[in-house]
Protein backbone atom coordinates (compact mmCIF):
# COMPACT_ATOMS: atom_id res chain seq x y z
CA UNK A 1 0.00 0.00 0.00
CA UNK A 2 1.27 3.48 -0.88
CA UNK A 3 1.85 6.16 1.76
CA UNK A 4 -0.50 9.03 0.85
CA UNK A 5 -0.01 11.34 3.83
CA UNK A 6 2.80 13.00 5.78
CA UNK A 7 5.22 12.17 2.98
CA UNK A 8 7.92 14.52 4.29
CA UNK A 9 7.85 13.09 7.84
CA UNK A 10 11.35 12.85 9.30
CA UNK A 11 11.94 9.20 10.21
CA UNK A 12 14.50 10.21 12.86
CA UNK A 13 11.84 12.21 14.70
CA UNK A 14 8.59 10.36 13.94
CA UNK A 15 9.67 6.85 13.02
CA UNK A 16 9.80 4.52 10.07
CA UNK A 17 6.63 2.84 8.76
CA UNK A 18 7.08 -0.94 8.93
CA UNK A 19 3.51 -1.92 8.03
CA UNK A 20 0.75 -0.13 6.16
CA UNK A 21 -2.59 -1.77 5.47
CA UNK A 22 -6.23 -0.78 5.11
CA UNK A 23 -7.01 1.17 8.28
CA UNK A 24 -3.87 -0.02 10.09
CA UNK A 25 -0.27 1.09 10.44
CA UNK A 26 2.82 0.18 12.43
CA UNK A 27 5.70 2.62 12.91
CA UNK A 28 9.03 2.08 14.69
CA UNK A 29 11.27 4.75 16.22
CA UNK A 30 14.56 4.11 17.99
CA UNK A 31 14.98 6.43 20.96
CA UNK A 32 18.21 8.39 20.50
CA UNK A 33 20.28 10.32 23.00
CA UNK A 34 18.89 13.54 21.55
CA UNK A 35 15.49 12.55 22.96
CA UNK A 36 16.75 12.24 26.56
CA UNK A 37 15.68 14.68 29.24
CA UNK A 38 18.07 13.56 31.96
CA UNK A 39 21.38 11.79 32.55
CA UNK A 40 19.59 8.48 33.20
CA UNK A 41 18.30 8.27 29.62
CA UNK A 42 14.63 9.06 30.17
CA UNK A 43 13.02 9.89 26.80
CA UNK A 44 10.62 12.84 26.63
CA UNK A 45 7.01 11.69 26.22
CA UNK A 46 6.56 13.99 23.23
CA UNK A 47 8.55 11.53 21.11
CA UNK A 48 6.37 8.65 22.29
CA UNK A 49 3.26 10.67 21.47
CA UNK A 50 4.75 11.69 18.11
CA UNK A 51 5.30 8.12 16.92
CA UNK A 52 1.73 7.23 18.01
CA UNK A 53 0.34 10.26 16.17
CA UNK A 54 2.31 9.40 13.02
CA UNK A 55 0.99 5.83 13.12
CA UNK A 56 -2.58 7.17 13.44
CA UNK A 57 -2.09 9.46 10.44
CA UNK A 58 -0.79 6.53 8.39
CA UNK A 59 -3.68 4.29 9.48
CA UNK A 60 -6.08 6.87 8.00
CA UNK A 61 -3.65 7.49 5.10
CA UNK A 62 -5.40 10.43 3.47
CA UNK A 63 -3.37 13.45 2.26
CA UNK A 64 -5.67 15.82 4.18
CA UNK A 65 -5.83 14.01 7.55
CA UNK A 66 -5.21 16.00 10.74
CA UNK A 67 -5.31 15.15 14.43
CA UNK A 68 -8.33 16.64 16.17
CA UNK A 69 -7.92 15.26 19.67
CA UNK A 70 -6.19 12.56 21.65
CA UNK A 71 -6.82 10.76 24.88
CA UNK A 72 -3.77 8.72 25.79
CA UNK A 73 -2.16 7.26 28.89
CA UNK A 74 1.57 6.97 29.37
CA UNK A 75 1.97 3.64 31.16
CA UNK A 76 5.76 3.19 31.36
CA UNK A 77 8.91 5.18 30.60
CA UNK A 78 11.01 4.89 27.47
CA UNK A 79 14.78 4.74 27.73
CA UNK A 80 17.42 5.84 25.23
CA UNK A 81 18.28 2.91 22.97
CA UNK A 82 14.85 1.30 23.08
CA UNK A 83 12.81 0.96 19.90
CA UNK A 84 9.25 2.22 20.17
CA UNK A 85 6.71 0.33 18.06
CA UNK A 86 3.45 2.20 17.51
CA UNK A 87 0.39 0.37 16.24
CA UNK A 88 -2.69 2.27 15.08
CA UNK A 89 -6.03 0.97 13.84
CA UNK A 90 -9.05 2.85 12.50
CA UNK A 91 -11.89 1.66 14.72
CA UNK A 92 -14.69 3.80 13.30
CA UNK A 93 -15.54 6.30 10.62
CA UNK A 94 -18.36 8.81 10.39
CA UNK A 95 -18.28 11.52 7.74
CA UNK A 96 -14.87 13.19 7.94
CA UNK A 97 -14.15 11.75 11.41
CA UNK A 98 -11.90 8.74 11.99
CA UNK A 99 -11.58 7.14 15.43
CA UNK A 100 -8.18 5.50 15.81
CA UNK A 101 -6.86 3.28 18.61
CA UNK A 102 -3.14 3.60 19.32
CA UNK A 103 -0.61 1.68 21.38
CA UNK A 104 3.15 2.05 21.70
CA UNK A 105 5.41 -0.70 22.99
CA UNK A 106 9.08 -0.47 23.96
CA UNK A 107 11.33 -2.86 25.81
CA UNK A 108 8.65 -5.55 25.87
CA UNK A 109 6.04 -3.40 27.61
CA UNK A 110 3.24 -1.03 26.65
CA UNK A 111 4.37 2.57 27.18
CA UNK A 112 1.37 4.46 25.73
CA UNK A 113 -2.19 3.53 24.84
CA UNK A 114 -5.29 5.44 23.91
CA UNK A 115 -7.47 6.88 21.21
CA UNK A 116 -7.06 9.64 18.66
CA UNK A 117 -9.75 11.43 16.73
CA UNK A 118 -8.64 12.37 13.24
CA UNK A 119 -10.41 14.38 10.58
CA UNK A 120 -10.10 14.20 6.80
CA UNK A 121 -10.48 17.80 5.67
CA UNK A 122 -11.91 19.09 2.41
CA UNK A 123 -8.76 21.19 1.86
CA UNK A 124 -5.33 21.51 3.41
CA UNK A 125 -5.37 22.89 6.96
CA UNK A 126 -2.97 25.68 5.88
CA UNK A 127 -5.18 26.75 2.98
CA UNK A 128 -4.30 26.92 -0.71
CA UNK A 129 -0.81 25.91 -1.80
CA UNK A 130 1.58 28.83 -2.41
CA UNK A 131 1.23 30.11 -5.96
CA UNK A 132 -2.31 28.74 -6.34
Amino acid sequence: MEIRTHRLANSGLLGEPVYLGEGRAVVELKASGDMAVDDRGLVHGGFTFGVADYAAMLAVNDPLVVLGSAEVRFTAPVRVGETMRATARVEGSEGRRRDVSVAVEAGGRTVLEGAMTCFVLARHVLGPAPGS
